[in-house]
């Protein structure tokens, strides 16, 4: 991708990152209902309820990505107050830095109430497994939205209609009973890395 990643772009990857990261662990993930200003996420650990609040940073210097924690209110609701990170409110932060490096950091460990820097020793620990960079993953993004004044674009293979199918006219057939195979869920216990041994 040229240029900048729209800020919603990048917030929606930052969030689906933490999200499938979550899930890979077993855990279970519930998106908070309206707008919180500290809480992105909810993940049931198996033994436990977490908030988390979810960051990215694209910003990379002296060998660290500066992640910025404050929150100023968009440009119609801004008071002139920021709003500083604050680990009461949240359990943990999770980060999706430019290059694909992800960290799951626990609130009371976040050092910075403005900002942090990721990449040094300081927060290492929590580290996570890397993923796709951010550039890749909103150029894939972009790439299945509608252009303007447009609408996708269908695909070669078979899409709405299958191929050989015909217009029924203005009353067509009554449409045949679908049946569909019962869901079935699979519990999966949360790794070490997000709450100690599973359950039993």
């Amino acid at each position: 991708m040229k240029g900048r990643i729209p800020p919603r772009t990048q917030g929606d990857i930052g969030e689906w990152s933490a999200i499938g990261w979550l899930i890979d662990q077993g855990a279970k993930v519930f998106l908070p209902l309206g707008h919180s200003p500290d809480v992105d996420l909810v993940a049931d650990l198996g033994d436990r309820l977490v908030s988390i609040q979810v960051k990215t940073s694209t910003v990379y210097r002296n060998a660290r990505y500066e992640v910025t924690l404050c929150t100023r209110g968009g440009n119609q609701s801004w008071n002139g107050l920021v709003k500083r990170f604050d680990p009461g409110r949240c359990d943990y932060l999770f980060v999706h830095a430019g290059n694909g490096r992800r960290w799951f950091i626990p609130s009371s460990l976040v050092g910075g109430g403005s900002g942090i820097l990721l990449g040094g020793p300081k927060y290492e620990a929590y580290e996570v497994e890397c993923d796709r960079p951010l550039t890749t993953l909103a150029d894939a993004r972009i790439a299945r939205l509608p252009r303007p004044g447009g609408v996708p674009e269908r695909s070669n293979g078979c899409g709405c209609k299958p191929h050989g199918s015909a217009f029924a006219g203005s009353n067509p057939a009554p449409a045949t009973g679908i049946t569909t195979a019962p869901i079935s869920t699979v519990d999966v216990a949360p790794s070490t890395l997000l709450g100690g041994d599973a359950p039993t």
